[in-house]
């Protein structure tokens, strides 16, 4: 019969195997888990980003909101409270189950770098420049939404962005505080951790003749409007549930354009009819108009 002290130390040697079978089997179970189990990458942010990486289409009301201000009244407590609204309707994990992104009324070649920055202080997940013509008006649609390059950040450090610090209201949207926020607030690709996107908007026959140096700028996407090319093009209004051949044709140009490279995302808008046609070329950044 076995004294109290032979018990313990039998008990404690059982523990202690168990102990070792334990670390095992979680050893065994992380080498034979899927890389998904083992390695899961944080969630995107924004839902365009996401859809995009993931070789999808991002389009305006199934992954994105289109918040107009260039052709609404431009309001930053208007883009507040729309973006409170988004706030209440989020997914199972806590995301914005639409990413804002918001269309300013500026143009390329006006001062548009408060608005963009009103845009993102609120706390917008990306901003639509209209009537961009040129790679110089690209690039500073760019710096206008980063963040000076910080000391502790990988990200590239140019175009040096020129965005002022003060973003409480988007801090409290994304549910982060300063630092984490800096890190994501960046243009993606550009940064790949960056949670922005940054769409340039082509609508006139010089944007289309310059469209191969527009694409050299690091935005995350052009954007092709068939309303404004027929008025710059001299044709008047795109008759009902077409557009004008001219129009078109400038579409091509661009898609083509937008192909040759791997980086910008082709972005397009065009009437719902034509939703699934533009799809199917290969537009990966669609709004139904």
């Amino acid at each position: 019969m076995m004294n109290v002290d032979s018990r313990h130390l039998v008990t404690t040697n059982w523990i202690r195997l168990g102990r070792c079978l334990a670390l095992v089997a979680v050893g065994l179970g992380t080498l034979l888990a899927p890389t998904w189990a083992r390695a899961q990458e944080p969630a995107r942010l924004n839902k365009v980003i996401e859809a995009i990486e993931s070789g999808q289409p991002a389009v305006a009301n199934t992954h994105w909101r289109f918040v107009d201000m260039e052709h609404s009244p431009f309001s930053g407590a208007l883009v507040q409270e729309v973006l409170a609204e988004m706030n209440e309707d989020r997914d199972p994990d806590g995301r914005m189950r639409l990413a804002p992104i918001v269309r300013i009324p500026q143009e390329g070649d006006e001062d548009f770098k408060w608005a963009v920055k009103q845009v993102l202080d609120i706390g917008g997940y990306g901003v639509i420049l209209p009537h961009v013509d040129t790679k110089e008006e690209a690039v500073r649609f760019v710096q206008a939404m980063r963040y000076p390059p910080q000391k502790s950040s990988s990200a590239p450090s140019e175009p040096r962005g020129e965005r002022g610090w003060g973003p409480g209201g988007a801090m409290r949207l994304w549910g982060m505080g300063g630092a984490e926020y800096a890190s994501k607030a960046d243009v993606w690709p550009l940064n790949p951790d960056g949670e922005l996107f940054a769409v340039a908007m082509i609508e006139s026959q010089e944007a289309v003749d310059n469209i191969h140096e527009i694409l050299e700028a690091p935005v995350s996407a052009i954007m092709v409007i068939p309303g404004d090319m027929a008025m710059d093009l001299g044709l008047g209004p795109n008759p009902s549930e077409r557009n004008h051949p001219e129009v078109d044709a400038n579409f091509d140009t661009v898609l083509e354009a937008c192909q040759q490279q791997t980086r910008v995302i082709c972005g397009a808008g065009d009437g719902r009819a034509r939703t699934q046609q533009r799809l199917d070329e290969g537009w990966m950044f669609f709004l139904p108009l």
